[in-house]
Order: C-alpha cells, then structure tokens, then sequence
C-alpha cells in the first residue's frame, strides 16, 4: 500500500457538516458520517488537527452584526458556537475509539483544554485527533483564518478546506452550468478571482507562509483520504 503525501494536515470544516436536512443545528447522523471519513484518513497514521465552523448555529455576521448587534459581541458568540460543535464531533468520534482532544483558543477549562501549541502537536504525535474551537480568540477573525493560522502553528503540511463544492470555480456553479472549475491556483490567482470558499485574509496568512491549500467536496466519495494520499482532487491553491 502507498504512504500518505501528507503526514500531518489541519481539515477545515464548515458548520453544516454537522447540520440537520434544514441546514441548522446538531445531527448526530451527520457527525457519525463525518467520523466516518476522520476514520478514513486517522487509519493511514496521518495526524490530523480540525478546526471546524458554527454556521449551523451561529453566524456572526448575518445573525448578530447585521441586525445590529456589536461586531464584537456576535464574533465571541459565534466562538462559543465553535465549542458546541466541537465538542459533538469529539464526542462521535469518541464513541467510535478514536481518541480525541478538543482545545479552544477561549479559557475555559472545564469543558476543554485551553489551546496550547505544543500540546497540541504532541496529541497528534500520540496519535489523536486535535479539534482546535473559538477561532483564534479574537473578534473579526472567521474560522478560515483561525484554520490558516493554527495550520502554521502546529506545522501542518496542508491545509484541506472541506465544503460542499468540489474546488474553486470562476463563478457559481450552483448557478451557472458553464462555470469553470481549476484545478490548481496560485494564491494571487485566487485572492484576485475573489473565491468565496476561503477569506482573503486566511488566503494572504497562507500565502506569505507558503501553506498549500486544498479545496474539494466533503461528501465525495473519498475526497479527504484521495487529497492525503496525493491524488488530485478538488483545486490545489499554492505558489
């Protein structure tokens, strides 16, 4: 059997992997899914960091600031929508033996660890999976950028945004049929295209850092285990 291309990513995941159907709240379906594919890539001995988004409970933006609410407080709300998520998919892959630790970037220590670099990366080293919550602690940052920001920190290879579109298009694909999906892209191709799949600032952050990015379908067959191994699969934005 082959060796994975990468020994040690960071898997970006939005909110609604965890979604009921109506694309809110907390599936235990869906998480046992999504533990499904973890297991995928954990049984190739590939250590694996999550950091995974609150748009099925919470978005800061069009739930708080937008009807008015103060930026600040909407972005710590949308932090704590993190921790809830993150603590459901530790808990289904918990029940699955896959040993898991969850460590937030917001002290509070009696529902996780607080985020600690080395910590962390020794986790993986042991062997279990690291969900990283709250973001990066800090107000007007997405989970993108808290994504592209801990990708550097624990030294990971690649950092692998999962979303519900197989790579980046030059518009739409939902609505346009003609819409052209790349394959790979260069960080100023794709901060210029504008890609709505990851924030300009998580883009830049990968940018200077040199941090490889692989967009693709989180519910394609094998999509996060193909992108370990190498194969090509969804859009590679790199240098």
């Amino acid at each position: 059997m082959s060796k994975p291309k990468y020994n040690r990513i960071l898997l970006k995941l939005g909110g609604e992997a965890l979604s009921t159907p109506e694309g809110s709240g907390i599936d235990p379906t869906e998480a046992d899914i999504l533990v499904d594919k973890v297991k995928l890539i954990r049984d190739l001995d590939v250590q694996v960091a999550i950091v995974i988004g609150a748009g099925n409970l919470w978005r800061g933006m069009s739930d708080g600031a937008a009807h008015g609410m103060e930026r600040a407080t909407a972005d710590h709300m949308g932090m704590l929508a993190t921790v809830m998520n993150s603590l459901a998919l530790a808990d289904a892959l918990g029940r699955r033996g896959i040993d898991t630790r969850v460590q937030t970037a917001i002290d509070m220590k009696a529902v996780a660890e607080p985020y600690i670099r080395g910590r962390a990366i020794r986790h993986m080293e042991k062997g279990r999976v690291v969900i990283l919550g709250a973001g990066t602690g800090n107000p007007y940052f997405t989970t993108d950028t808290a994504a592209a920001l801990r990708s550097m920190e624990i030294d990971a290879e690649v950092l692998i945004k999962a979303t519900k579109v197989d790579g980046v298009y030059d518009s739409d694909p939902n609505t346009n049929p003609n819409a052209r999906r790349f394959e790979q892209l260069t960080y100023i191709e794709a901060l210029n295209l504008g890609v709505k799949v990851l924030d300009s600032t998580a883009l830049s952050l990968c940018m200077d850092n040199t941090m490889p990015i692989i967009v693709l379908n989180l519910w394609h067959n094998d999509s996060i285990r193909k992108a370990v191994m190498g194969q090509k699969v969804g859009t590679l934005i790199c240098p």
